[in-house]
């Protein structure tokens, strides 16, 4: 197995320079470490990479002049030129690196077969394919994310936990997801096989999100991304108990995949720049703030090959970072 990264490596591949980690915290957060114990043997249930598409980011506005000449308050942004090829072979790419690394840190990854033949995971349905989910983001924020699964597993299953869905669209899924959990379980106990659920959310702008700087306004970055938080590994145990990895740290990595302009319109921004004085006038006079704030559309144009490369590097690292010694026992 690869050693896993130590917390300051992790951090030398976050491109979010404002979220600061102490000494002793680690990049992943880890809940019931010893329910993994004694457990050798296992088969993946569901690995489902998302790609977030639209993200719509804010901050509470702010008043008067500062509104004029702050930040961006408000962001929308949208990634374009990712085909369901690219995304697919992502998906894959990652999968195999996924049991490369399990194999080689000693643990015997059964055959995909062996567990959807199971009488329970036979009857258990499989989410939509591609699956498209609006998902709540931090702090208000909100967006739009697919998620593949890899050729080699027939079903696209999750667990409850996998996401954080917004609206009523995600009731649905999260029903599915609580029966799909219930066929794993079973699975696990008549088998006596460890299960695995990973899911990873790849984020295309690097957002300083609300809450991650101290004067309002939005600094949109484009890097590649497995978002910390959205991006986990839960391990069912042939007793029913559960360990869950949390990334923690958002995995990125820096290069040559995206291409990053402004789409606001020229009259979207003059309207907002006169909404903005005229507030900060009235506010002078003594007739109260106004508050708008600016808000831009930023689009994000992938380049094919290198977004590939990128996406499945960031999720090679998350895999060595969730499967390091420190985290999972090493069965051998």
């Amino acid at each position: 197995m690869k050693k896993l990264l130590s917390a300051a490596a992790a951090l030398a591949l976050l491109t979010q320079p404002a979220i600061a980690f102490a000494k002793d915290q680690e990049p992943v957060k880890i809940s019931g470490p010893a329910n993994a114990k004694g457990v050798t043997s296992v088969a993946i249930g569901a690995f489902n990479v998302g790609f977030i598409f639209e993200s719509i980011d804010q901050t509470a506005a702010s008043g008067g002049l500062m509104g004029a000449f702050g930040g961006t308050t408000k962001a929308k942004s949208e990634l374009v030129g990712v085909t369901a090829e690219m995304m697919q072979a992502i998906t894959d790419a990652a999968y195999a690196d996924f049991v490369s690394q399990l194999t080689a840190g000693g643990y015997t990854v059964q055959p995909a077969a062996d567990l959807f033949g199971h009488a329970m995971l036979a009857k258990t349905k499989s989410q939509a394919v591609p699956l498209d989910i609006n998902i709540a983001l931090e702090k208000g924020s909100k967006g739009k994310a697919t998620y593949y699964k890899p050729t080699a597993l027939p079903s696209l299953l999750m667990v409850p936990g996998d996401f954080l869905g917004s609206g009523i669209s995600s009731m649905g899924i999260n029903m599915a997801a609580g029966q799909a959990v219930g066929a794993l379980n079973n699975y696990a106990r008549d088998s006596g096989i460890g299960v695995i659920d990973v899911v990873y959310l790849i984020d295309f702008s690097q957002q300083k999100r609300p809450g991650a700087f101290s004067f309002g306004g939005l600094q949109v970055n484009s890097a590649l991304s497995v978002s910390a938080d959205y991006s986990r590994m839960t391990l069912i145990a042939p007793s029913g108990k559960q360990v869950v990895i949390t990334v923690k740290a958002p995995v990125a990595v820096e290069g040559e995949f995206i291409e990053k302009s402004d789409a606001s319109s020229g009259t979207d921004k003059a309207l907002q720049s006169g909404a903005n004085v005229a507030g900060g006038v009235a506010a002078a006079m003594g007739f109260g703030g106004l508050r708008f704030g600016k808000t831009r559309k930023f689009a994000f144009t992938a380049k094919p090959g290198n977004y590939e490369e990128g996406a499945a590097k960031a999720a090679s690292l998350a895999s060595e970072m969730l499967l390091g010694r420190r985290y999972l026992p090493n069965p051998s």
